[in-house]
This record gives C-alpha cells, sequence and structure tokens, in this order.
C-alpha cells in the first residue's frame, strides 16, 4: 500500500479545487448566487464578481421559467436532498442553451434555503441522461430554445439565419419526437421534461 502523505502541507485547498472544477458550481441561498465557480462564470458568459450576490431570475429564459422551475424542483430537493433535469438557461448576453443542471439541499425543510448546484453546458455535445434530450440535434435545441423564449417561427428564422420553411421543417420533427401537436404543448413539454 502506497504511503499517503499527510499534514498541513499537503491538505487540499477546498477553496482553489472549488474554483477550478471543470464543472460549473454555485452555492446559493434562497436563489441568491452567494459564490460561484470560473466555470459557472465562463457557461454563463460573465465573471464571478457579475453573478455574485444575484439571483438565478436573470439566468431564465424568462421570470415565469424561473418561478415554475423553484415551484417544481422544491418537492424532489426536500424529499431526497437532489435534483436533477436539463433545461433551457440564459447566458449573460442573452443567448439560450440547453444545461444539465444537479442540486443539492442542506436545508430539506426549507429547501431553497441552502443549496449547491453543478451545471453542465450541452451545447458542448456530452451526453446527456434524458434519451429524448439526447436525441435532439444541435439545430433542434436551438430553435426548442427560442420557441421557448416565446419566438414565432419567422423570428426563430431570423434569430438563426434560416428560413422560416427550414423552422417548420424542424418544428414539426421537435412536435413528432415530443408526440405533441401544438407548439404551446411543445414548448410545455420542453420546460416540464
Amino acid at each position: 500500500m502506497a504511503n499517503a502523505k499527510s499534514g498541513p502541507d499537503h491538505r487540499l485547498d477546498y477553496r482553489r479545487a472549488f474554483q477550478d472544477a471543470p464543472v460549473g458550481q454555485a452555492i446559493a441561498h434562497y436563489r441568491v448566487i452567494v459564490d460561484c465557480n470560473k466555470a459557472f462564470a465562463e457557461m454563463f458568459r460573465g465573471t464571478v464578481e457579475e453573478l455574485v450576490d444575484t439571483t438565478f431570475e436573470r439566468l431564465y429564459p424568462d421570470l415565469s421559467r424561473y418561478e415554475q422551475t423553484a415551484r417544481r424542483i422544491a418537492p424532489t430537493l426536500a424529499r431526497h436532498l437532489t435534483f436533477s433535469d436539463d433545461r433551457v438557461m440564459k447566458r449573460l448576453d442573452g443567448e439560450l442553451f440547453w444545461v444539465h443542471v444537479s442540486g443539492f439541499t442542506y436545508t430539506p425543510d426549507d429547501p431553497h434555503a441552502d443549496t449547491l448546484w453543478a451545471f453542465t453546458d450541452l451545447s458542448m455535445k456530452r451526453k446527456v441522461n434524458s434519451v429524448l434530450r439526447g436525441s435532439l440535434t444541435p439545430r433542434e435545441r436551438d430553435i426548442a430554445a427560442l420557441l421557448i423564449e416565446g419566438k414565432t417561427g419567422k423570428e426563430v428564422a431570423l434569430s438563426l439565419g434560416i428560413s422560416p420553411r427550414t423552422v417548420d421543417i424542424y418544428k414539426t420533427r421537435l412536435l413528432r419526437k415530443y408526440n405533441v401537436t401544438s407548439t404551446p404543448a411543445l414548448v410545455q413539454k420542453l420546460i416540464s421534461a
């Protein structure tokens, strides 16, 4: 068995480990970012200083998604202490993107009081847990994110620099994949799946 070095000179600096972790991490108190690491700040295209002491609200497509998410995850956090899902979030420059979020609560009686979150940018083509989300192409993710934002087919086309007909083709594929018949039903499935 190898000798393990011990003593104060060989202790891991946990603050530095948090800051240098290759996955985005944030510590929150009632959904206010108390601290975050460099990977989190870079993922959301900001700085640690810009994000600390602000709510997660600015990282959601809109206020209703932010509020819906709080209501949706609280019971699971309270019961299991952990929660994870894939969702659309918003970078500080306004770009929407898919992200995998995993969280832990230290306060199950008040699930949002003290939490730790890890974020993985799914637009980097990493494997995702959801079979359905994992089957989306990068273009389908782009279109889905803009539909969630409430854009029309023409606005999606303009945003992505493609034709409205191409948007219609991708939207039809998304409707089939999610087994729904309307854009509002598709958006609901995308944000709640």
